[in-house]
């Protein structure tokens, strides 16, 4: 199976042949699905803000903040913008007239709403000859102007990442969410010196192009928002990549007789998240931006689970030292109802009449993990996970986000249980990645290996199966102190397919 001259692909990769053993047993053994016990609800495992608890949040992270706090923003942005632009490609596989499409196609919509499109004045001057604001212009030349969108003589939008396409349109030209995220990390992820830090993941390809743009906008960002930025980037790992394999489980070669090794997905960047350090990090999807002028509602629910974070960060370090100092019933009772109060949890039932060095014990372990909390909003019918109940290892009932992959929907039971979920992950967390001592957290020994799924895939028309490490906040997370909150709907604005630019949320006017 592994060949001798796999060996020197394997160092390169930085991949051991035990990795490699493991990964293809895994594709033999599968991934035990996920057992849901039941969603998480508003009433059950899902925290509701109130406006004044909003504005006590709030200001327990000014204060904090103002305490020396260093926040900082991690922004996933190494996927390429292929995906928002499908429907353009199969148009330009098969063109039509536009009139005869029907009047909800997204070809017809995207050429119909042109001018809307924050990067139309860019693209009306690569037609120079003809007027784009008319649409029978535009109807007349939509297989090119589609072409232009995409390809690399015109915008060259097909090969460039969601973080480089121009999404708002503001008076001095279109704005991109890289530089979306920086004016949004401005309104709340600043320090007292003025200073923001953010990170983004960025595809290697892209590297270079990520910072020309930064070169072009930091200077009027930085003189409109007062904040002087802090810009860093990663690459996902290679020795994160999973091998692919035939659906027989033998590896698959390309035609020189090489392993063929395919990303990880998302989950990978449990590394990267693991290489920085700050005492609060904030994480949000580079696709998910508004215009400025919409920022004032997301950037308070922001700071409040911000606040959040802290306050339950505070109790938990408090905790800690008590258990380290003396143990008592007193304390162990106090725990306990924190537990219940605030993490929607208690002891497993195994030691609920144990005793209290094997209770202190374990309140000990259990509280000493990362932090996060996840802003949930309510599910209009966005794809993804959502938060649900499970029992760990330990038959201890904890939160996760649940992905429909990772549970087995053939039980009636479990798709009842799925299709009951009321609230949606919109993959916008604040995580405490410190313990009690101020030591960075091995964010790595909270990983629950077996949330990973295998799909499949297509390789030069061959069918391969696919590895997906744990997703970034799905398993990859599995093992933290987890709270849910309730974030209004209006915060969550993701752009899936060039048409959701159209949306009320990503125009300017």
């Amino acid at each position: 199976m592994i060949q001798a001259t796999d060996l020197k692909q394997l160092k390169e990769k930085g991949i051991s042949t035990e990795v490699l053993e493991e990964q293809i047993k895994r594709f033999k053994d599968g991934f035990p699905p996920l057992k849901a016990e039941r969603p998480a609800t508003l009433t059950d495992g899902i925290v509701p803000l109130s406006p004044s608890t909003i504005d006590s949040f709030i200001q327990l992270y000014d204060q904090e903040i103002k305490n020396g706090l260093q926040p900082l923003k991690f922004v996933p942005a190494s996927g390429a913008a292929t995906r928002m632009f499908k429907a353009l490609y199969q148009f330009l596989e098969n063109p039509q007239q536009i009139a005869t499409l029907e009047s909800d196609h997204p070809v017809k919509e995207f050429v119909s709403e042109l001018p809307r499109f924050a990067f139309f004045e860019s693209l009306q001057n690569l037609f120079p000859q003809s007027d784009l604001s008319n649409m029978t212009s535009r109807e007349e030349l939509a297989p090119e102007i589609i072409s232009k969108v995409l390809n690399d003589n015109g915008l060259n939008y097909g090969f460039l990442p969601k973080g480089l396409i121009s999404f708002h349109q503001y008076p001095n030209g279109g704005r991109t969410p890289m530089i979306e995220h920086l004016t949004e990390a401005a309104q709340y992820a600043r320090n007292t010196e003025n200073k923001a830090k953010v990170h983004f993941t960025v595809s290697p390809e892209h590297l270079d192009l990520f910072k020309i743009e930064l070169k072009q906008n930091l200077q009027t960002i930085e003189k409109k928002s007062g904040v002087q930025f802090e810009i860093s980037y990663s690459f996902q790992k290679a020795h994160t990549d999973t091998v692919a394999v035939l659906p027989d489980n033998e590896p698959f070669r390309n035609e020189f007789g090489q392993l063929v090794f395919r990303p990880g997905g998302h989950g990978s960047l449990i590394e990267n998240l693991d290489d920085c350090d700050a005492g609060i990090i904030f994480i949000k999807n580079i696709d998910n931006v508004v215009p400025e002028n919409k920022l004032q509602q997301i950037a308070d629910y922001k700071k409040a689970l911000g606040g959040m974070a802290l306050e339950i960060r505070n109790q938990v370090f408090q905790f800690i030292a008590q258990l380290e100092e003396e143990l008592s019933i007193k304390l162990i009772s106090e725990i306990r109802q924190f537990l219940k109060d605030k993490l929607h949890t208690d002891l497993p039932g195994h030691l609920t009449d144990g005793s209290l060095g094997e209770q202190g014990a374990y309140l000990l372990h259990f509280l000493n993990r990362p932090i996060r909390v996840c802003g949930m909003v309510k599910n209009e019918g966005e794809p993804g996970g959502g938060p649900f109940w499970v029992r760990n290892s330990e038959g201890q009932e904890t939160l996760q986000i649940v992905e429909s992959s990772q549970l087995d929907l053939s039980i009636p039971e479990q798709k009842r249980i799925f299709e009951a979920s009321t609230h949606f992950n919109p993959v916008d967390l604040v995580c405490i990645t410190r313990n009690y001592k101020g030591h960075k957290f091995d964010l790595l020994n909270y990983i629950d290996h077996d949330t990973g799924f295998i799909s499949e895939k297509s390789i030069s028309g061959r069918t391969i199966k696919a590895l997906e490490r744990p997703g970034l906040w799905n398993g990859a997370m599995a093992n933290w102190l987890t709270i849910f909150v309730e974030v209004p709907v209006e915060t969550f604005n993701p752009v899936k397919t060039v048409n959701d630019l159209l949306r009320k949320a990503h125009q300017t006017e």
